[in-house]
């Protein structure tokens, strides 16, 4: 094998890692979004029936419009069944969907882009892509878990700061009243959960890439 072939062996594995990479953080983020009995179990364990003065019934209703509305496909405006919503809550949520589509988006192109990568590339059959990629998914949930458990209240002003680019987040009960069924635990449990769906991941990368070898 000549320079030539290594430099171009060398790029295709890069490109797949990073493909394969984007997938699964994507892929990760988007069951975790969609998977609702997360959110239906929180209401019991969380009590939020009991501390937003609601039913079950009720609570189900509006988290359901509220990841409706933050699919992909959907383009209408969100609009809670039972909570009024200020301008700056309409707006917040509004970025939110912003990101959320964006990473919906790098599920179906990293898909898409690795896919082909993996038909048309013969450099990726020794499978160091897959083991690049798993490996990077380990090192990602380490950090990201250390600096979750060392402290989740920072990490998640921090993560809004980094996010957005005002204060909106904030909400007030009064005027947004939709919070009061949105505690702070259970993005927790959503950021577990998605770190948990990246180690599953990484963990089958890996074993692929092995397989490869």
């Amino acid at each position: 094998m000549d320079k030539r072939d290594k430099i171009h062996r060398a790029l295709v594995t890069a490109l797949g890692a990073v493909l394969l990479f984007a997938f699964i953080i994507s892929a990760a983020v988007v069951v975790a979004l969609h998977f609702r009995p997360l959110y239906y179990l929180d209401i019991k364990i969380l009590h939020i029936a009991e501390s937003s003065a609601l039913p079950p019934e009720t609570i189900r209703a509006n988290y359901d419009v509220l990841v409706d509305y933050n699919s992909l496909w959907n383009r209408g405006e969100l609009n809670f069944p039972d909570f009024p919503m200020s301008e700056g809550g309409r707006i917040h949520f509004q970025e939110v969907k912003e990101i959320f589509d964006a990473f919906q988006l790098l599920f179906l192109v990293s898909l898409g882009g690795f896919l082909l990568l993996r038909w048309k590339a013969a450099a990726l059959r020794d499978g160091r892509y897959a083991r690049i990629a798993g490996a990077a998914c380990f090192i990602l949930t380490a950090l990201i878990g250390l600096f979750v458990l060392l402290g989740w209240d920072k990490a998640f002003v921090l993560f809004h700061k980094l996010f957005f680019a005002n204060d909106l987040w904030l909400f007030d009960y009064r005027t947004d009243p939709v919070i009061t069924i949105l505690p702070d635990s259970f993005f927790l449990h959503e950021a577990l959960l998605i770190l948990v769906l990246v180690l599953l991941f990484g963990s089958l990368a890996l074993i692929l890439g092995d397989r490869k070898k």
